[in-house]
């Protein structure tokens, strides 16, 4: 969060009484108060559009949501032409909750007249830049969305028994315009995560005279990069593998200078078999949060290639451009390596970066001198303690410090609390690989709705998977000589 250099209230604060004004009441609170409009959000307010705010009360659910940024836009720095979406389309932002609703993807592409472009496309995978249009559409159209909106704190407001949230307005440079507060009944936090780079790498980062950036920021600096005379890529993710491809085919044949460098021992395709997919219902997500946290503790990270690993059409049309580049003799100046850690950076003569590098088997150390890096080496849960601050009395923790998250998606607050904090993409040591995954935006979505407002608007199936995740329990064996057995002459 930014601090604001300088704001005034706003109108609809409450005004200060005086001799010839009376106090004035407060605003209606709010059902929801969103925090962030990201996908996960975005869906929330999609699918919390029109639905009654509680059984028996025909007034439709108050809610709304704030954003810091003043409009929609995902992961821009990675819509690389041709790079499509990891999930099919219904993994769009109601469809496998409501598949009739009016924000769903079809329906964007009916206000488009592209329905039948798309039929005869046989698409089930979008292009990201799809997506990024079509939850802009959404965005743009649905009401009870503020961009420019930066939320500075939440409280507990014991007296009013509602939640307090302080916001900042800002202008279109960013800087602070006007202070608000509004009040809720309940609060979603999908705050989201943010880049992740790694410390031997921070320093350089954040200097200027070597590009040193996080895949989050390629095709903003890509023309900058492509004129590197040594690039290197760390990771070994589809972001990675998308930026490495992408690099590859801008180079002259013989003269790529590229090199791609990632910790993991391979570079290894994402587990994407029917089964293998299963981890990605609810079926899961129930089974992995009755776990206890010491079990899902070490079992997330075993779980990588279920969400880190390669597309397998991106690792093919990586060994093809490869492949091609040797068809005269001779083989493309690419190197890649996986199983290596950078231990330490720096530069050289203020121009260049040194890597120490350390391959993990061979227990072998080597430098590498490149003009540029990409770190295409993921993201993050954004820390709730930033912006729930005001609510640390009353919240529950794990063993590890972590906020304790119930199978609803809520905080675990102290009783005093009646209000819920909902949390979306921040659950995963909770909920398991599924968390960031946005084919699974729309029923979680679904779930806190039906929660908030004690009725069902959206029916949820009980199964969702064939596989079944641990041993479901048994009814007690009772033991044959308790049975009492009928004659079967005295049966007819």
């Amino acid at each position: 969060m930014t601090t604001p250099r300088k704001a005034t209230p706003r109108d609809d604060r409450p005004a200060r009484p005086g001799p010839d004004r009376p106090a004035p009441e407060p605003d209606p609170p709010h059902d929801l108060v969103g925090i962030g409009i990201g996908p996960f959000n975005l869906s929330l307010a999609a699918l919390a559009h029109n639905i009654p705010a509680a059984p028996g009360d025909p007034r439709p659910l108050a809610a709304t949501f704030y954003e810091q940024r003043p409009a929609f836009h995902w992961h821009p720095g990675l819509l690389l032409d041709g790079a499509s979406l990891q999930v099919p389309f219904l993994a769009d932002l109601v469809t496998l909750a409501d598949p009739a609703n009016p924000w769903s993807f079809l329906s964007y592409l009916r206000t488009r007249d592209r329905l039948f472009p798309f039929y005869f496309a046989e698409r089930f995978h979008i292009q990201r830049a799809e997506y990024d249009a079509y939850c802009r559409w959404v965005s743009e159209q649905l009401p009870g969305l503020h961009f420019g909106h930066q939320v500075d704190a939440v409280r507990w407001n014991t007296e009013r028994a509602l939640f307090e949230v302080d916001f900042t307005q800002l202008d279109r440079d960013g800087e602070a315009e006007a202070l608000g507060r509004a009040h809720a009944r309940h609060i979603a936090l999908g705050i989201g995560t943010e880049p992740f780079v790694p410390e031997p790498l921070k320093p350089l980062a954040q200097a200027e005279s070597v590009p040193v950036l996080h895949s989050a920021d390629y095709l903003r600096h890509r023309e900058r990069l492509l004129a590197a005379e040594h690039i290197t890529v760390i990771g070994s993710g589809q972001s990675g593998a998308e930026i490495f491809l992408d690099l590859l085919r801008a180079r002259p044949e013989g003269a790529e200078k590229i090199h791609w460098l990632a910790r993991t021992q391979a570079f290894a395709p994402m587990e994407y078999s029917k089964l293998g997919l299963e981890h990605f219902t609810p079926d899961y997500s129930r089974y992995f949060h009755a776990l206890p946290e010491s079990a899902r503790d070490e079992l997330v990270p075993r779980q990588w290639q279920l969400h880190k690993g390669i597309d397998a059409d991106t690792i093919a049309a990586i060994h093809d451009e490869l492949y091609r580049r040797t068809l005269h003799g001779g083989w493309p100046d690419a190197t890649l390596t996986p199983g290596v850690s950078v231990r330490t950076a720096g530069r050289v003569a203020n121009t260049r970066v040194e890597l120490h590098l350390e391959h993990t088997q061979q227990g072998t150390r080597s430098r590498l001198t490149t003009d540029a890096v990409i770190l295409a080496t993921g993201y993050r849960e954004r820390p709730l303690d930033t912006i729930l601050g005001g609510l640390d009395p009353y919240l529950r923790r794990d063993a590890s410090h972590r906020p304790r998250i119930d199978d609803q998606y809520r905080l675990v607050l102290d009783p005093a609390v009646t209000g819920h904090v909902y949390v979306q993409n921040a659950e995963r040591h909770t909920h398991g690989v599924g968390a960031p995954d946005l084919g699974l935006a729309a029923w979680r979505s679904a779930t806190i709705l039906n929660n908030l407002t004690g009725a069902t608007p959206y029916p949820l199936p009980e199964r969702t998977a064939f596989t079944t995740f641990g041993l479901t329990p048994q009814p007690p064996r009772i033991p044959a000589q308790a049975l009492e057995l009928t004659p079967l002459s005295q049966s007819i």
